[in-house]
């Protein structure tokens, strides 16, 4: 356990529960980010190290080479762990120079851009036998008409570019009722020089969203899975999960594992699937390239994705396992289920017994942990700090 553990982006959960699932095992865990603002992760007592390095976006070169420095001080090479997109986006893009310094699963530079990026992901869908909600791409000859005798309204405008979209419009997509709405949402896009495409919405509640999620060896072969279905997200219908619970499907891992074992992924991955309420069948959506919203779900559930990454690059692999029973355990991000609560019951889409209903089940909880509670005291503090300012 020489080797150090050295996790991008502490400033959300993910990285504060990436954190925990190495520290538990005593690995010495290193956060880094670009802001001390806001990084409730690296409160942990199991974060080791806390360093600030450049703002990738603004300085990517001196990001890379902050990490080089501070991986060559070491005896032996440091475990990276991106927890966050836009961190997956700039490793993949530095991938052989990284590779030098540091031990990460992927061995093929610009795969994880490929699944991450919603139209090259569209083509390797298609090419390995993957169904695929109908696309349309903007630059097709009429596609306006074809949106409308193929996709019909309403339909989503989805970026190519997840992080960018995001960060420049506070949401996921755009959903689209008529022609005008489809019209503004391209040329909103095409002013913040983003790519979109136009899909078709697959039918069914938000709890006809689930995730498959799992582990790649070096050899590309998945030894860890385990599946999951979304009962509700934030924001409601095209937004990440809130609150989702751990369900033993199969047919996910029967659609799931080959793809990704065809195209040579390696590491952590997550599948997000739509199953279509009308013919039940399984659609894919998109793929999470980094340790998931959920990790501390799959952790309690018996899977640590951290760990397994870790030891394996770190030359003693854990045995293969898979969950393969339900263990009616949920995830639960409070706060913004919350929020999403609000917007179901406006929208008729639950019911309030229904709501309560589903908060019986026993909860992993995005931060709050009794055994590590400064992480969940410090972002309380912020959200409430926030309330008051609003109110």
């Amino acid at each position: 356990m020489n080797n150090k553990a050295v996790i991008l982006g502490c400033n959300y959960y993910i990285g504060l529960s990436t954190i925990r699932c190495l520290g538990i095992h005593g690995i010495h865990t290193v956060a880094i980010d670009y802001s001390a603002e806001d990084r409730y992760g690296s409160e942990s007592k199991y974060c080791s190290e806390r360093l600030i390095a450049p703002y990738y976006k603004e300085d990517p070169k001196g990001f890379i080479q902050f990490l080089i420095d501070y991986a060559k001080k070491q005896s032996v090479k440091p475990v990276l762990i991106p927890c966050h997109d836009s961190y997956v986006e700039i490793v993949d893009e530095y991938l052989d120079e990284i590779r030098e310094h540091y031990l990460i699963p992927q061995t093929e530079k610009g795969l994880y851009t490929k699944v991450m990026n919603k139209e090259t992901l569209h083509a390797l869908a298609v090419e390995k036998g993957m169904d695929v909600p109908e696309t349309v791409r903007i630059d097709e000859e009429n596609f306006i008409e074809k949106v409308e005798s193929t996709l019909k309204y309403p339909c989503i405008v989805k970026p190519t570019d997840s992080p960018a979209f995001v960060a420049h419009f506070r949401k996921k997509l755009f959903k689209v009722f008529n022609r005008e709405e489809l019209v503004a949402a391209i040329e909103k896009s095409k002013k913040a020089n983003l790519e979109v495409i136009v899909q078709r919405i697959i039918p069914g509640f938000d709890d006809h969203m689930y995730t498959f999620d799992a582990y790649m060896n070096q050899d590309a072969k998945v030894t860890h899975w385990v599946t999951c279905q979304k009962h509700r997200q934030y924001p409601i219908n095209f937004g990440a999960s809130v609150y989702t619970e751990q369900k033993y499907v199969q047919e996910l891992y029967d659609i799931g594992a080959p793809f990704l074992e065809a195209i040579g992924f390696k590491g952590f991955a997550e599948i997000e699937f739509k199953k279509d309420a009308e013919t039940g069948k399984f659609y894919l959506i998109e793929i999470n390239a980094r340790i998931t919203n959920l990790n501390n779900l799959l952790y309690e559930v018996g899977v640590n994705f951290p760990y397994i990454t870790y030891r394996e690059l770190t030359g003693s692999p854990l045995e293969p396992y898979a969950v393969k029973e339900d263990k009616h355990r949920v995830f639960w991000y409070a706060y913004e289920d919350l929020l999403a609560i609000r917007g179901y019951l406006r929208t008729g889409q639950l019911t309030k017994k229904q709501v309560m209903q589903s908060l019986m089940k026993r909860k992993s909880y995005a931060i709050w942990d009794w055994k590590d509670p400064k992480p969940g005291l410090v972002n309380f503090r912020k959200i409430a700090g926030k309330l008051l300012k609003k109110n």
